[in-house]
């Protein structure tokens, strides 16, 4: 029987779970997939708050989805995680992490014994020291992520992992001929916006930005004083229009406007960051993906910005989809990409 392994995204007011068989093969096994909201308050920035109604909502996800394997892998990446750039004395990726703790203090804005570190190697490298192997430090606060790790545990469930989310994401979506070149993804979800850039598939570079697709719904909310149902309906519907608005739907097209334009600027800045600071490289192309990645004439303003051809990334091309996991993922169909990216890095 094949092994399975169910991808954890605890979001902001909504949990999924992606249960992947055999998930070290070229292409894995989408068998089911389920999403549950969970009550304002619990989870905020990707953060258990009240462990009773997550626990809950765990429950009843697998109760809903059918889930079989009760071995999950947990997601991390909020505004408590810090991804770097590193160069590091080569030695066996073991010793690297085990020195960790004592390299990398000074880059970490919480004392080391409160933070959760790893490291991804990306290349070798020669300097005046010696040889080097350069990479993606990755250091996260520990409280948060050990209080998910109880919630699950709590739920009865084992979480064997904890990973970053932008390496789920790259997992998830570039695949094939979309990982070729040096690529930027831009996911945007409800709070927080991860841009990761890949070279050939391999991250090369993560930022992870304090913007999603809920500050436009509240700019909505605030400017036009509607509830935040009515102010998601308007900018599903209007989204970034530039031809055919009425006069009195202009205050609501220029609100999504303002409201996002901190990102297209923060997505120009950082993929501009990269060029300068790594010559020689160009990029081939951008692809955007997360519910805030359906805002209509998103990837055409992103073009303009940056200057490069955004398409929309889809990780069912990676997969083969059960029939079972592909009726729920025609109501979510952009809001898996993250739970099948962490099952996809187990090795179940």
């Amino acid at each position: 029987m094949a092994s399975s392994i169910v991808g954890l995204d605890i979001g902001n007011g909504v949990i999924r779970g992606a249960e992947i068989a055999d998930p070290t093969k070229p292409r894995p096994s989408l068998l089911r997939y389920e999403s549950i909201a969970v009550a304002p308050g619990a989870i905020q920035r990707g953060e258990i708050v009240d462990q009773g109604l997550v626990v809950a909502a765990l429950k009843q996800l697998w109760s809903n989805g059918g889930f079989k394997s009760k071995k999950v892998v947990l997601g991390m990446g909020n505004q408590r995680v810090l991804v770097r750039d590193v160069a590091l004395p080569r030695m066996p990726l073991t010793q690297i992490r085990e020195s960790l703790p004592f390299q990398v203090q000074e880059l970490l804005p919480v004392p080391v014994a409160d933070a959760m570190l790893d490291f991804f190697p990306v290349s070798t490298g020669t300097t005046e020291t010696g040889e080097v192997i350069n990479g993606l430090l990755v250091a996260a606060v520990k409280a948060p992520v050990l209080k998910n790790v109880e919630a699950v545990q709590a739920a009865g469930l084992d979480p064997v992992e904890v990973d970053l989310i932008p390496f789920a994401l790259t997992r998830a979506l570039l695949s094939g001929p979309e990982k070729a070149g040096l690529v930027a993804l831009i996911h945007i979800g409800a709070v927080t916006t991860s841009i990761v850039v890949a070279q050939d598939g391999i991250p090369q570079f993560v930022r992870i930005v304090q913007y999603g697709g809920e500050d436009v719904t509240k700019a909505l909310v605030s400017k036009l004083s509607v509830t935040e149902d009515q102010a998601d309906q308007i900018k599903r519907g209007l989204g970034l229009a530039t031809q055919g608005v009425t006069e009195q739907w202009k205050p609501a097209v220029d609100t999504v406007f303002a409201a996002s334009r901190d990102l297209l600027d923060t997505v120009r800045n950082t993929l501009s960051f990269y060029l300068n600071t790594h010559p020689g490289a160009a990029f081939q192309r951008a692809l955007i993906s997360g519910g805030g990645a359906q805002l209509p004439g998103l990837a055409h303003a992103l073009a303009e910005s940056t200057r490069l051809a955004v398409g929309v990334a889809d990780a069912r091309s990676v997969l083969t989809v059960s029939p079972r996991a592909n009726e729920k993922l025609a109501i979510d169909p952009s809001g898996f990409a993250v739970a099948a990216g962490l099952a996809m890095g187990s090795r179940a």
